[in-house]
């Protein structure tokens, strides 16, 4: 065993085709950010007067997935605090992922990261939720300072908690004598907006930036760039480019499963023992991401999603062969009384269903009823053998 153990690391070590792998990571942030050169100088322009120590506008970036949004905006909060250090000026810059549920499944865990992040810190359960923004209040209040806050994912939290908590924290710096708050929130939800209290739209939307999705010539052009820092000469064949670049713009122009695309054909050629990338590596890469999506989205779904992602497979399990929006509904609400969560209207299932559709997590087909309206037949797209795994995964999330 030792001995073929040892012929798969002498392969590995023999066909090393990276030179630095971390370069196509979703982490790793470039010098340079093609295509994006407009929307950095706009996310720039309205944070710009927070080096003199004034409070810039809340901004609210959104565009699909992969489009540059958070890899700007940290971009930018970089270059801001470089210059705040070399001009003394009092600024922190934060960060949070909403989409992680450690962070942002409850107010008090949102607030709780956040004092965290400027230093300071609260037990993980127990206190009072005003016990701990006076807390925060008065971390932010020690010295004379401005604190902007990047909320990435927004729209996870308030799925999970609700816009009140955002609300709040706009509204905080009536409450503040000598420092100021500002907020930044990202989403790929190009709806989120619409779904807000009008209160908090307006104060958290002072400023909307859109990011537009890359076409396949801009993936190429980022594609080529991470390229030639992350694979050694010669080891991409000709057109492993531009079937990445293909392949992403398909699925909304997504700069992220370009990059990963490259990454995993990378993995998959020296697991294969090849000397070159091929085309063939990319196709098995795709097939391979497309599987582990669907697992991820699963995973880090609202309920209420999840609710009807179950739905949806409990019907195709009971062998219904065609599948329409108000079936689909009918055991929606069940699941939702046995689990205790708010049953939504029919229409807001219906939007969820069309997001699933957007995500290809399933086909949605628009049937004409004539005078009794309109309605749409589904089809799951996660492949058979995926789909006993997804449902236990929904069922251990759910608590079902």
């Amino acid at each position: 065993m030792v001995g073929e153990l040892d012929k798969i690391f002498d392969s590995f070590s023999q066909k090393n085709l990276f030179k630095n792998k971390a370069v196509l990571q979703s982490q790793y942030t470039p010098e340079n950010i093609p295509h994006r050169e407009k929307q950095i100088e706009q996310v720039a322009t309205i944070l710009a007067p927070a080096l003199r120590g004034e409070r810039p506008s809340n901004l609210f970036i959104y565009g699909q997935t992969g489009t540059g949004k958070t890899l700007s905006a940290l971009y930018v909060k970089d270059e801001m605090l470089k210059r705040a250090r070399r001009e003394n000026v009092p600024l922190k810059i934060e960060y949070i992922n909403c989409k992680y549920k450690k962070v942002s499944d409850t107010e008090y865990r949102i607030l709780a990261e956040i004092i965290k992040k400027l230093g300071g810190s609260v037990p993980a359960t127990g206190l009072p939720t005003g016990q701990v923004y006076n807390k925060f209040l008065e971390l932010v209040e020690s010295e004379k300072q401005l604190v902007i806050i990047i909320l990435d994912e927004i729209d996870q939290a308030v799925n999970k908690i609700s816009d009140n908590f955002l609300y709040n924290l706009t509204r905080l710096n009536s409450e503040l004598s000598k420092s100021q708050i500002g907020v930044i929130g990202i989403t790929n939800d190009l709806k989120f907006l619409e779904s807000l209290d009008p209160r908090v739209r307006s104060s958290l939307s002072e400023e909307e930036i859109l990011f537009p999705t890359y076409n396949a010539l801009q993936l190429q052009d980022i594609l080529k760039s991470r390229a030639a820092e992350s694979f050694k000469e010669n080891a991409l064949e000709d057109g492993v480019i531009s079937k990445c670049a293909a392949y992403a713009a398909r699925t909304h122009g997504d700069a992220r499963r370009a990059l990963a695309l490259l990454m995993v054909s990378g993995d998959i050629a020296e697991r294969m023992g090849c000397d070159r990338v091929k085309i063939e590596h990319v196709d098995m890469a795709n097939e391979k991401i497309d599987k582990d999506k669907i697992t991820s989205f699963v995973e880090s779904a609202p309920r209420q999603f999840q609710l009807v992602l179950l739905s949806i497979i409990d019907l195709i399990e009971k062998g219904q062969g065609n599948i329409f929006t108000g079936d689909i509904y009918n055991i929606y609400s069940d699941l939702c009384l046995k689990s205790k969560i708010e049953v939504l209207t029919q229409r807001r299932v219906s939007d969820i269903i069309a997001e699933f559709d957007m995500a290809g997590v399933i086909n949605a087909r628009v049937i004409s009823k004539g005078r009794h309206g309109r309605t749409r037949e589904i089809k799951l797209t996660i492949p058979d053998q995926e789909i006993k795994k997804i449902k236990s995964i929904l069922i251990e999330t759910l608590n079902i």
